[in-house]
């Protein structure tokens, strides 16, 4: 028999015995039991945000760089609220995470009880899963049945709900090694007739493309994809989330595809005769137009969710399994083929792809001393050899970090993909650094964004995280603006921010370095002054062109082959 404990205890032996190293979170009074069961043990450190958005998005970007579950620990009422943001956002993306919300004592709930919400109510439509637990003898089952659903299948946010009495009570502890749920059996290993279709239509393609997703960074598949791309000798291009699964530097990657994509890819996209689509899940922001969607193409769909196969776009061959087990099955298949990946018709289809990259798809002003956002980013990708863990808020600097620094390894792009969510660069970016304590870990933003977990640089002082924020200042919500310009007349309504704060001031106030550059030829200078101080955290304030637009873009009910170009573009190439 175990050891009689009470319940916080229990939820802190459960995580200690789960590998859990640290935990995100703010304290009140439904988990007070649990903070002062914290602080007469070691194993878990706690790390104090000040605000549980803050924690959620830590906890994300600890998840996305190691590939573990992510945990923060908040209270009830507006602690838990506070979180669903965060929540949301690993939802959207796939991220594993355990969130752990106090709730009020078990006969006040219903009562309207101070600091009470239905935790499960709210969170169910953009959690997993969650739970409630009801009774001490349950809480280490259901921690470990949180963390299995997590890490599982598909992975995503997981809310565990414990009344402050539950921590209260005792009860023996024991931490099971393993979980059965007999609801919850996710498919891993790819149907063998289906990749075996599979592997005979990609042989007999023309004019191929693999498209990847985030699927394969989740799913710790680089290596089976690189293979798998190479054997082939097919072009690939990758989703935003899905950057860093390829090396962006092998001349079989056209880099990006969808809204703000190259042109390479796109055109080659439109145009394909046969699709494999790895791990995505044919967001809009890749697809545009679903009528114009890859009109020539056969479309092979490998996804570990059975939901996501077919829900936006019919597919040909679908195949549900890890995306891991299916390509090092197809691998296989592939090798005992005879197939030669450049034969006379791919050669073909390789000369027009050279056609299109011909064409300067992101072409940028080089000569003016204004700042270009771009080069800022060029330069940091320089400086860094493409090395540096990049987190980044929502906007045009997204885009911007996207397009122009080279990811040549997979965890190493950190950004809100699918929910969009300004103010998670900075909060992901402390949680990347604690996970990579000795690496370069950089936060690009824009002066909005920033602004929003602002409060965080606290956090960062207190833990010693020497992050490197990036902020593009060009004075505007960014994208906000671009859209106006595009589509409402120029009509720029509330996306002028004329109320900034001095953020070399601001950053010096929390504790650390503020540096302001508004020239193009102290850009190079200040990113090296930056990245030496390697226990310091720096806020760049780079004053960047107001003008400067994300190209190219392809309007709402627009096709792959419509794009935008940029002035400078050499469309005559196409």
């Amino acid at each position: 028999m175990g050891d009689k404990l009470r319940g916080a205890e229990i939820l802190l032996k459960a995580l200690a015995d789960e590998g859990v190293e640290h935990i995100f979170g703010y304290p009140g009074g439904a988990v007070l039991h649990i903070y002062d069961a914290i602080f007469k043990q070691d194993a878990v450190q706690h790390i104090l945000v000040r605000h549980e958005q803050g924690a959620t998005h830590a906890a994300d970007g600890y998840a996305r760089s190691t590939g573990k579950a992510g945990v923060v620990l908040v209270t009830s009422g507006p602690g838990a609220t506070n979180c669903v943001t965060g929540i949301a956002t690993a939802h959207m993306d796939s991220i594993p995470m355990v969130v752990l919300t106090g709730q009020v004592p078990s006969h006040l709930i219903g009562n309207d009880a101070f600091q009470e919400v239905d935790n499960v109510g709210i969170t169910r439509p953009c959690v997993k899963h969650n739970f409630m637990v009801e009774r001490v003898e349950d809480l280490a089952i259901t921690i470990k049945k949180a963390f299995h659903v997590a890490t599982t299948g598909r992975p995503g946010p997981v809310v565990v709900d414990i009344p402050k009495d539950i921590t209260a009570d005792v009860t023996e502890y024991s931490y099971p090694k393993t979980v059965e749920m007999r609801s919850y059996k996710p498919v891993v290993k790819g149907h063998q007739g289906q990749m075996k279709r599979a592997v005979e239509m990609l042989m007999a393609a023309k004019r191929p493309m693999i498209y990847s997703g985030g699927g394969v960074v989740i799913d710790n598949a680089a290596e089976h994809l690189i293979e798998f791309t190479r054997t082939l000798g097919f072009p690939i291009t990758q989703t935003l989330m899905g950057l860093g699964a390829f090396p962006a530097n092998d001349p079989q990657n056209l880099q990006m595809l969808g809204m703000h994509g190259t042109y390479e890819a796109n055109m080659a996209m439109h145009q394909c005769d046969v699709l494999i689509a790895i791990g995505v899940r044919f967001d809009d922001r890749v697809t545009g137009n679903l009528e114009q969607f890859c009109p020539k193409a056969k479309i092979i769909h490998i996804d570990i969710d059975p939901a996501s196969i077919a829900k936006n776009v019919a597919v040909d061959i679908p195949i549900v399994g890890s995306v891991t087990n299916v390509l090092g099955e197809m691998n296989k298949m592939i090798k005992s083929c005879q197939f030669d990946p450049m034969d006379m018709e791919k050669d073909v289809w390789w000369q027009q792809i050279a056609k299109w990259r011909a064409v300067d798809c992101m072409h940028y002003d080089r000569t003016t001393e204004v700042i270009k956002p771009q080069y800022v980013i060029e330069e940091l990708d320089k400086l860094t050899n493409g090395d540096a863990f990049i987190t980044s808020d929502v906007g045009q600097h997204q885009m911007w970090a996207a397009q122009y620094y080279k990811f040549n390894k997979p965890r190493r792009w950190i950004n809100s993909g699918g929910l969009g969510t300004m103010g998670f660069g900075v909060p992901a970016a402390m949680g990347v650094q604690l996970a990579h304590p000795d690496e370069t870990v950089c936060c690009i933003s824009g002066e909005a964004s920033l602004v929003m977990c602002i409060q965080e640089l606290s956090t960062c002082l207190q833990y010693g995280l020497p992050i490197k924020i990036i902020s593009l200042n060009n004075r505007y919500m960014g994208m906000v603006r671009q859209w106006q310009e595009f589509f409402y007349d120029r009509r720029y309504s509330h996306s002028y921010l004329d109320a900034l704060p001095d953020f070399v001031k601001l950053a010096e106030s929390f504790g650390h370095v503020g540096m302001r550059v508004e020239k193009t030829s102290d850009v190079s200078g200040a990113l090296k002054e930056a990245l030496a101080m390697k226990d310091r955290l720096v806020l760049m304030d780079i004053v960047t062109d107001q003008t400067e637009n994300v190209y190219p873009m392809i309007s709402a009910g627009k096709g792959h082959h419509e794009m935008e170009l940029p002035a400078g573009a050499n469309r005559e190439l196409s």
